[in-house]
């Protein structure tokens, strides 16, 4: 029988606001992109070729009649950088050009003329309403929003950052029979709330048994105050904790102290600054047509926006989530929330939703050999309550 121990870090609040996309109705509607096969080197958002001094920027968006790249490189004008469209009119693209490496460009898309969304792929984002809470002790050189220029939260992008350089490249795991983990929210771990001031409290938790730290969400969630379960932005570290480089630096010392860290993965759903939402969005809930997630959602326990796992698209996206954390943070396993509601049948209780569903079996076998297929001892966990 696998032992198991957590001790709880019992804390209040959710902050489960969402809010509207950002639209402007005075913009003329650029023209129709041409149509053009990806470029060699192109990827999900942002890839820097040339020495970083051009990028080739993505956005999938089937349906849509025309996108525009808006930032910085072009003063934020909706018809300098019109993106072409692929041969099956599902992903825009664009090069830009004439960049300087190392700094750093605010961006978003404008699509059909007056919906201006940030990169899905973008491993940080600007927030007006909440980036003036950040301390500059946490978060030191943040830039500042484009205030005038746009509105909305906008992505950012830089070349040629200095890659994290891992003191612990070969940390080996505690066994997964024998996991003493302790559940953690930065947020109230700490006054400080800091990756940096709770490694300082290392061997405590070290003293008291712990080998394994399951962190809280710690990618971009709405507001600041939150323990982190409403997701809007999946490859950006949350910036009330620290940077980037301050994420990776924590997961490292915590292997330099023999502790694992799991990161709290949440993928039942999204919530409404998420421009995957903002992008297929009827009024009040998704649109029909959107390429993730249900219009309703299928299960009693959902909040947010419910993901579809039975869609391409969303299985696509889901399985490039993990590989970034497992690869760029490595990170030592997920804790899966709401894992139980990763499926398409429709329940009204938790009877119905907690029996026997192969669907559900389905999706996950696929999503754990993916995982497995990147890294073998990978540790996963299922908050599940269900039969199967």
């Amino acid at each position: 029988m696998k032992k198991v121990i957590y001790l709880l870090l019992l804390l209040t609040g959710l902050n489960v606001g969402c809010k509207k996309a950002s639209t402007d109705g005075g913009v003329v509607p650029p023209p129709n992109g041409q149509a053009a096969d990806l470029p060699a080197g192109a990827k999900d958002g942002v890839a820097f070729i040339n020495n970083g001094t051009s990028a080739i920027v993505t956005l999938y968006a089937p349906g849509k009649t025309s996108v525009s790249l808006i930032g910085e490189f072009n003063n934020w004008s909706p018809t300098a950088s019109v993106m072409k469209k692929t041969t099956d009119g599902n992903t825009w693209w664009i090069q830009v050009d004439n960049l300087n490496p190392g700094t750093e460009y605010a961006y978003q898309f404008l699509v059909d003329g007056s919906l201006k969304v940030a990169d899905p792929y973008c491993e940080k984002v600007l927030d007006p309403a909440n980036d003036n809470y950040i301390s500059a002790s946490t978060y030191p050189n943040l830039k500042a929003y484009p205030t005038g220029k746009t509105t909305g939260i906008v992505s950012t992008m830089i070349a040629n950052q200095p890659a994290y350089t891992w003191k612990n490249a070969n940390f080996i795991r505690p066994d997964r029979n024998n996991l003493v983990i302790y559940e953690l929210l930065i947020r109230d771990f700490t006054t400080e709330h800091t990756y940096a001031s709770t490694l300082t409290k290392l061997d405590y938790l070290v003293n008291m048994g712990v080998n394994a730290i399951e962190l809280m969400p710690v990618n971009e969630f709405e507001g600041n105050l939150s323990w982190g379960y409403n997701p809007s932005f999946y490859f950006a570290p949350d910036k009330y904790y620290g940077s980037k480089t301050a994420l990776q630096n924590f997961i490292d010392e915590c292997h330099g102290k023999g502790i694992a860290v799991i990161m709290d993965l949440v993928l039942n759903h999204s919530f409404g600054q998420s421009p995957m939402v903002q992008l297929y969005f009827d009024g009040s809930k998704p649109a029909a047509n959107s390429p993730w997630f249900n219009v309703d959602a299928k299960h009693p326990y959902n909040v947010g926006y419910d993901f579809n796992h039975e869609s391409a698209a969303t299985k696509y996206f889901a399985k490039n989530v993990m590989k970034f954390w497992m690869q760029q943070y490595k990170v030592d396993g997920f804790r899966f929330d709401l894992s139980k509601g990763f499926t398409q049948k429709v329940s009204t209780d938790d009877a119905t939703m907690s029996a026997y569903d192969a669907g559900r079996i389905a999706i996950w076998k696929d999503y754990n050999a993916y995982i497995k297929s990147i890294d073998p001892n990978f540790f996963v966990i299922l908050e599940h309550f269900a039969d199967a």
